[in-house]
């Protein structure tokens, strides 16, 4: 049996060697390759890296639940509804979180960006307002915030700019639970955090409301640059209304006739100089328009020539993002009221009725007066509910 197992061992070996003659009679040796060694499975398992807790736990033999668990970090995303945290240095009160970068009326703040949370009060200017100068006014600044209001002519901030949208839209749901599902369709962007941060420049926003008055949309904006450009003259003869907007001190020395070359009327002509020598003397200024409470900006700018209740409103609304503003003369108010209360409107044009022919005004103060303080947020749903596009007022 030996011999036998010897020798199958010896024949197994020579199988495994070629012969090969080649044409010069050489002879060449292949031997096989020698078989490959398969390794073992390893079931060992895999080496966790020392930032797995269980890992850990295999190493220091402690159960993987005494190890505390980690969450991966979380990217974090900017909420406008939360308030921003008080640097140490600054005062807090009511509620209200002012910011470093608060400005009086007379400070210059040109350089700095104007916080997304600041204190706000419906019946005060929440707009950033610019001057002639570049400045930038806020209404409340670190120094006045909390000071008495006998001290600073002004009321107290009642909220924040980051949260005014909201309490009014709670407000009016309170009053009238059914305008809740057209605030929830309908985002007024007017006064919400990033609408309440668009700087304003009341003589740029008053004089483009004149240009705009009984003028299509398109007249309106070639005008304004034809207007612009009379201010900057290029060699070319574009216009662009991305140039500076000329100041008061600049409009006011000007004539009549120079003025009409932009394309204006004559009347306007006269209701823009008028209202840059306004500027330029002090009687109107940004100032003014920070301090003065609503009636005083209504008593006030309505004085002026050209500039009619209905233009002060709009401005107070959009650009001094005034809260409590209801303009009983707009048709599209009117019309969503009326339409509101379950009129038909269709009716009501077809009868007439001058220029309360949809609700009369004292109707519209009467069911209006439970908004209060928020009744500038009450006309812009109402303008929705008509459908009426208010981008032109928006962005004069």
């Amino acid at each position: 049996m030996l011999g036998l197992r010897f020798h199958h061992h010896r024949l197994r070996i020579m199988s495994s060697k070629r012969v090969l003659r080649s044409s010069t009679g050489t002879v060449a040796k292949i031997t096989a390759a020698p078989p490959v060694q398969v390794q073992p499975a390893n079931n060992q398992p895999r080496k966790q890296s020392s930032r797995n807790p269980r890992a850990k736990a295999q190493k220091t033999n402690i159960s993987p639940l005494d190890q505390p668990t980690i969450p991966p970090p979380k990217r974090a995303r900017f909420d406008p509804s939360v308030e921003l945290q008080a640097p140490s240095s600054t005062l807090v009160e009511n509620g209200i979180t002012p910011s470093r970068e608060y400005t009086n009326g007379v400070s210059d703040t040109t350089n700095l960006t104007p916080s997304p949370d600041r204190p706000a009060e419906p019946h005060r200017t929440n707009a950033p307002l610019i001057t002639p100068r570049g400045s930038r006014l806020l209404t409340y600044s670190k120094d006045t915030v909390d000071r008495s209001p006998s001290k600073t002519g002004i009321p107290r901030a009642t909220t924040t700019t980051g949260h005014i949208l909201e309490r009014a839209c709670s407000h009016l749901t309170q009053q009238e639970p059914r305008l809740q599902p057209l605030i929830e369709k309908h985002y007024c962007r007017v006064f919400c955090p990033e609408g309440l941060a668009e700087e304003c420049d009341p003589f740029k926003s008053l004089c483009s409301g004149i240009i705009a008055q009984q003028v299509s949309g398109a007249a309106a904006s070639s005008i304004k640059s034809k207007f612009i450009a009379l201010f900057h003259p290029s060699e070319d003869g574009q216009t662009s209304q991305d140039q500076a907007f000329p100041t008061p001190s600049q409009v006011a020395p000007c004539t009549v006739p120079f003025l009409r070359q932009a394309g204006l009327s004559e009347r306007k002509a006269e209701y823009i100089k008028g209202l840059a020598e306004k500027f330029a003397s002090g009687e109107l200024s940004a100032a003014m328009l920070i301090n003065a409470s609503d009636e005083e900006v209504l008593e006030k700018l309505t004085a002026v020539r050209g500039l009619g209740r209905w233009s002060v409103e709009m401005f107070a609304c959009f650009g001094l993002k005034r809260m409590d503003i209801l303009s009983t003369g707009d048709l599209g108010v009117q019309r969503g009221m009326a339409a509101f209360m379950g009129k038909d409107v269709k009716k009501l044009k077809a009868k007439g009725g001058g220029k309360w022919k949809y609700m009369s005004e004292q109707d519209m103060l009467k069911h209006s007066e439970k908004f209060a303080p928020y009744r500038s947020v009450f006309m812009w749903y109402m303008w929705r509910v008509e459908g009426v596009n208010t981008d032109a007022v928006e962005h004069m």
